[in-house]
């Protein structure tokens, strides 16, 4: 199958971080597809060998195991082309036109690895120079909007001048081959899923953690935030394939309707349920990993007086009779102590200990980063005296060592899976509009209170107002436990 895949913002930190070097990987692995072409186009003006040369100095900053040899890297870049591009120049979709025209590839990608606000005119001026025939698909990068408003307007203009068919909005959470075996371990085994209700669990956490701060994003995160950062996309994807129902196939739809069900059973914020069930805060100065770093607002390019929240906990449930009752708890954060993102399902103790000791209940910890696993905690005896208490034990499953061979990471899988067509893992514009339908009540409370934002210390877990939240309910975070 022949592609051209096209990647606007092609001198942007994310095609060089994490779109290259995914397509290299692929290329590497052999699961790139023959008969392909890779087009960057960005405002610079520059030949194909000096975007090929500017392109091998930043392979020189990926990770060691992932970086191409100068023989890998030469084989690769033959696929590489570069075009100078102004995205509001009607004249220059044309020429995209022509160079697209020369061979006619099967399948044409346009990525756009831009600023938002840039995707209604790039959709609108492919449209108009007729680049959204069948065999061309659109992928749009995270944040999809600022708010369901905007979410709403790019929508439509998608829709004007793309199928749904042709939409791919990409979650690179959903990519993780973790959340795979996610899907894998309810779906593909009897073994959990008729413990999956409120009579056996107890409540579940999804931690989403970062011990970096904003970095260079600064500017950028300050008029994001966490809650848009992360909650909106990541963390509400990886809540609706906890809670979904089984789907009655694999096929895209099929999945993206039982996990747009989920959504619309969230239980709806107000202002009150906000000021009780939600914390956030931001980072001032503390140590992590053994050294000093500076506050959120000692960051380069950040307000003194920024608001913004660069850590969100919430508790929140899904209204419906799988769910009823049960609560689920979702954090991201910042600077926090560990960069840690898993899922935890806490299930209920047995309701008639006959054991001495604490016989603490049983808990799946679905890892997702750094580590990707599953771990299974239980009790057993050691065997060592009659009426002994029991002892915590773990199933422990690796899936780094278990298939340790040619694993394709989150980007690699969604490009591959964009250029093949296959949407399953794609956000579709429904579910995407219902999780800011959910999330605005948060940001509207937010704007009328701004004391609630709280501060946490670099290298601790958020305030403790987010383990007050857990508490009020009688559980506590997977690391306090």
């Amino acid at each position: 199958m022949s592609f051209d895949l096209v990647f606007f913002g092609g001198t942007g930190d994310l095609t060089w971080r994490k779109l290259m070097p995914a397509l290299f990987q692929a290329f590497r692995h052999g699961k790139l597809p023959e008969g392909g072409r890779i087009l960057a186009v960005a405002r610079d003006e520059m030949p194909d060998a000096r975007y090929r040369e500017w392109l091998k100095e930043r392979f020189r900053e990926v990770e060691g195991p992932k970086r191409p040899s100068d023989e890998e890297f030469e084989k690769f870049a033959a696929l590489v082309h570069y075009r100078r591009m102004d995205l509001s120049q009607p004249a220059h979709y044309q020429h995209l036109k022509d160079w697209l025209a020369e061979r006619q590839a099967d399948t044409v990608v346009m990525y756009l690895a831009t600023s938002p606000h840039l995707f209604t005119q790039i959709c609108e001026q492919l449209g108009a120079a007729g680049l959204n025939e069948p065999r061309v698909r659109v992928v749009l990068e995270k944040p999809l909007g600022h708010d369901l408003a905007s979410a709403q307007q790019i929508n439509r203009v998608v829709r004007s001048v793309f199928a749904e068919s042709q939409a791919f909005r990409i979650d690179h959470y959903l990519g993780k081959p973790s959340v795979q075996n996610l899907m894998a371990l309810r779906f593909g085994n009897a073994l959990f899923e008729p413990l999956w209700h409120r009579e056996s669990i107890a409540n579940i956490q999804i931690t989403l953690a970062e011990s970096l701060g904003v970095g260079t994003r600064g500017p950028f995160y300050d008029g994001t935030g966490a809650l848009r950062d992360m909650i909106q996309n990541h963390a509400l994807q990886l809540l609706t394939m906890i809670a979904m129902e089984p789907p009655s196939t694999a096929d895209a739809d099929a999945i993206r309707d039982e996990k747009l069900k989920v959504l619309r059973s969230l239980k709806p914020f107000t202002p009150e349920t906000v000021a009780r069930d939600v914390v956030r805060g931001q980072y001032r100065a503390g140590t992590v990993d053994g050294k000093a770093v500076v506050g959120y607002l000692d960051e380069g390019k950040i307000s003194a007086d920024s608001a913004c929240e660069t850590f969100v906990a919430l508790r929140t449930e899904v209204q419906n009779w799988r769910w009823a009752g049960v609560p689920f708890y979702l954090r991201t954060g910042k600077r926090l102590a560990a960069r840690d993102a898993q899922i935890v399902v806490n299930f209920r103790p047995v309701p008639h200990p006959i054991f001495p000791g604490s016989n603490r209940a049983n808990r799946l910890v679905i890892k997702l980063q750094p580590e990707d696993g599953l771990e299974l905690q239980l009790l057993a005896a050691k065997g060592g005296a009659h009426g002994e208490a029991l002892s915590p034990v773990s199933l422990d499953l690796d899936f780094d060592k278990a298939f340790a061979a040619n694993r394709v990471g989150a980007y690699e899988r969604l490009l591959l899976d964009a250029i093949a067509g296959r949407l399953n893992l794609f956000v579709r514009s429904d579910e995407q509009e219902q999780a800011w339908r959910w999330v605005e009540p948060i940001l509207d409370a937010w704007k009328q209170d701004p004391a609630s934002l709280r501060t946490y210390g670099a290298g601790s877990w958020g305030p403790p107002a987010a383990s007050a939240l857990v508490a009020r309910d009688g559980f506590a975070w997977a690391e306090e436990q």
